[in-house]
């Protein structure tokens, strides 16, 4: 049994509903199909053909659209349909069965970006690469990530963050981002256009049995933290995340100390080591943080992850 889970979301679209998982369902390439016989090489979507309101199946990296004649209303049939998902995915059955035997490439485009910090350079690709930001501190770091792993063969690489679209990697000083960016945007492209994982355990589509996940950090619990936990997670996560991930960072909460009224935070990406990310950040968020919440949080402390 897999771990699957399917979350729903609506689109801007009434007739149309996409079922969300928490992993890969297949490598950079996207499906549509419109009748049974169009799907004849993804189980999945025949299995969803069954039923009798379902119009046209969109499957992507880690989602399944589905657009739906008028019969029905989305309310009365849209749990029942991402149930029927969940479970046929953690009994380990086939989403699609891609080109493999002629290795066809995916078109794929990688972009360099500079970042505030001049040792981290940003790739960024139009391709997503991973559901969740991780970041690898070194090459045992990375034993689950094939991308990460060969990208520390580099000499000048020191560390690398993913999220999302895209990869940062901090350089030693060893090398100037003229003479390697070239090279390491190359490199980056060819590895996903020839369909590589770039995460192993994010599993595709099906289960692997004997492969057991591995979770770097656990899904922070929201309903464990108090009120005003609570609170700052979702202002960072709603005003400070995405100017952080635009440079190629990350900011995770950490603590909130009531007495002290202290906001602990993680830098992560081109973030971490920025020689003026801290005091920026620090600044920025406790300015933030103070005017949205007075009198519950005084001060921030940004620490390097």
């Amino acid at each position: 049994m897999s771990n699957f889970t399917i979350n729903i979301q609506a689109t801007d679209k009434p007739g149309i509903i996409k079922f969300e998982a928490n992993k890969f369902l297949t490598r950079h390439k996207s499906f549509e199909f419109h009748n049974i016989d169009e799907a004849k090489t993804s189980p999945l979507a025949q299995q969803l053909f069954y039923l009798p309101f379902v119009k046209t199946v969109y499957i992507a990296q880690n989602f399944i659209a589905i657009e739906k004649y008028d019969i029905v209303e989305w309310e009365d049939v849209q749990e029942e349909v991402a149930g029927q998902i969940q479970d046929y995915l953690n009994k380990g059955g086939l989403v699609v069965q891609e080109e493999t035997e002629e290795n066809k490439s995916i078109p794929v485009t990688v972009y360099a970006e500079s970042t505030p910090n001049p040792a981290v350079m940003k790739f960024v690709a139009n391709k997503k690469l991973v559901l969740q930001a991780t970041e690898f501190k070194n090459i045992d770091d990375a034993k689950n990530a094939p991308l990460a792993q060969k990208l520390f063969h580099f000499p000048f690489v020191k560390e690398i963050f993913m999220d999302e679209n895209y990869v940062s990697i901090q350089k030693y000083d060893i090398a100037g981002w003229e003479e390697i960016t070239m090279e390491l945007r190359e490199f980056i492209r060819n590895f996903i256009q020839e369909g590589n994982e770039v995460i192993s355990d994010e599993q595709l589509g099906q289960s692997n049995a004997g492969s057991k996940k591995e979770q770097a950090k656990p899904q922070l619990d929201l309903d464990s933290l108090d009120d005003t936990s609570q609170q700052v997670v979702a202002i960072l996560d709603e005003y400070i995340k995405p100017a952080v991930a635009s440079d190629g960072g990350n900011i995770l909460f950490d603590s909130y100390n009531a007495e002290s009224k202290t906001v602990k935070v993680i830098l992560q990406g081109a973030c971490s080591g920025c020689p003026s990310s801290t005091m920026t950040l620090k600044s920025g968020i406790e300015t933030m943080l103070r005017d949205m919440l007075r009198g519950k949080v005084e001060y921030v402390e940004a620490v390097n992850g």
